[in-house]
């Protein structure tokens, strides 16, 4: 089964520190010299590290020579702060699983720079309790806050390798996620509403090609587009891939939502993939996620989740809060920041009806059954989007749940990502583990808001 995950779709390997590097570089900017002095010299550092004993550069590496290692200590100030760029050097020196904490040391030209993270470690550490490891290949959980991005949680297991996290790879289908990205363009490009009528043939969980015709006879069900998206029914919207969206507002939604896109996070991660071909019926696989090219890593779907709660704006998601010497002086600090536009105001608040459709009524249901005479669950309102997919060997059942939790009474919102692929047996689901990660942030909120770098910390 693990030959099944190594690499994504078409074979393209993962890229270098050093190529993702360059795919985030961004144009020149002027810089005082006091801030080249101290980016010189942390990536003199960091380079020192990672390639101690070499003299020099190899043939065609357009990176800088090691230079001696002198100790930093400039004088701080607006013009000194660390970029984001350069905060991805520094914590690439650092183990993933060292980062998994709210404070970590972080050893520099004989200082000590102490990093805070964004995370809740109370919320980290129930999530981390909770994995299911025996019946699971891989776990992926990330908990983050939509108006800010601070990641709250990311939490991951991988069977085959323990210093590997999930939450950060982009080898998993998205399966029937992508159906937000469908709805979203469904409403913008054609003023669908979440009660507009749309009619199919055959069973909801199917993608035959005749089923993908405009057919009406006794045998054809009505149904609303939020009905058919909280019950994820595979024809309605490979019926909207093929006769109405087409291959270019699948491909301008898919780039809009970040597909195939670098995504600016603290810590390397490949873009999520989408390929859109030339044939009808693939724009319907697309359209319904009833494929297994199009992947995504659950930071990205928790960003995809952001959307809906900002107004068609996604998140840009950050895990450093900020960084200072071990004096205590600033030299960094994270930018609340969204991306542009996915979608428009109209459509974001589609989704998020048609995500409380699918909790209440639909394929989350279960999931959510008794949250009611919860006394945590019942104060929030809760929604999402579901998906599952069997690997193509079918020694894995992928199993997502992406969606959000917020107060009715108050403004604390929380997104929730969650994906496992489960092997011999079902274990642990998606949506449980979404479950615990709201019960107990909401539950704690008063305690994450000291403890977590809430927004009175910056």
């Amino acid at each position: 089964m693990a030959a099944d995950f190594k690499t994504p779709p078409g074979g393209r390997r993962r890229p270098t520190w050093r190529e993702y590097q360059k795919g985030l570089r961004r144009p020149r900017k002027v810089v005082t010299f006091r801030r080249m002095l101290l980016t010189a010299a942390v990536l003199a550092t960091v380079f020192y590290a990672l390639f101690m004993g070499m003299a020099a550069t190899r043939p065609g590496d357009d990176t800088v020579p090691p230079a001696p290692v002198a100790a930093v200590n400039p004088v701080l100030d607006s013009d000194t702060l660390l970029s984001k760029s350069d905060v991805q050097l520094l914590l690439a020196r650092l183990p993933l699983a060292d980062l998994m904490q709210r404070e970590v040391v972080l050893p520099l030209n004989g200082q000590q720079l102490r990093v805070t993270t964004c995370l809740d470690e109370a919320l980290q550490a129930r999530l981390v309790k909770a994995l299911d490891r025996r019946h699971a290949r891989y776990i992926g959980i990330v908990a983050m806050e939509p108006e800010t991005g601070r990641v709250r949680a990311m939490v991951g297991f991988d069977k085959a390798d323990p210093d590997a996290n999930p939450c950060l790879s982009n080898i998993f289908p998205a399966a029937s996620l992508f159906k937000i990205v469908t709805a979203a363009a469904a409403v913008d490009q054609f003023n669908y509403t979440g009660k507009t009528p749309l009619k199919f043939n055959g069973y909801k969980h199917t993608l035959y090609r005749n089923q993908l015709q405009e057919t009406n006879n006794r045998y054809t069900h009505t149904i609303s587009l939020s009905a058919a998206f909280a019950e994820s029914v595979n024809p309605v919207f490979g019926k909207l891939g093929k006769l109405d969206l087409g291959k270019s507002l699948l491909e301008q939604y898919g780039a809009d939502f970040g597909f195939n896109r670098p995504i600016d996070f603290d810590l390397p991660i490949d873009p999520s993939h989408l390929a859109v071909k030339e044939t009808p019926y693939h724009w319907a696989e697309i359209a319904s996620g009833f494929n297994r090219e199009t992947t995504l890593s659950p930071l990205h779907a928790a960003m995809i989740i952001s959307a809906a709660l900002n107004q068609g704006q996604m998140a840009v998601p950050t895990l450093i809060e900020r960084i200072e010497d071990q004096d205590g002086r600033l030299l960094y600090r994270a930018d609340n920041t969204h991306g542009a536009p996915a979608m428009s105001g109209k459509a974001a608040d589609a989704l998020m009806e048609m995500m409380e459709a699918t909790v209440r009524s639909g394929t989350a249901r279960s999931l959510f059954s008794n949250r009611q005479r919860d006394p945590v669950l019942s104060g929030l309102r809760i929604g999402g989007k579901t998906g599952s997919i069997s690997t193509r060997d079918r020694e894995a059942r992928i199993d997502w749940f992406a969606g959000y939790a917020e107060k009715q009474k108050g403004r604390e919102r929380l997104v929730v990502a969650a994906l496992v692929a489960h092997v011999d047996y079902i274990g642990v689901r998606a949506g449980t583990y979404a479950r615990t990660a709201m019960t107990h942030y909401f539950k704690n909120s008063p305690a994450r808001r000291q403890t977590a770098g809430g927004p009175s910390d910056s």
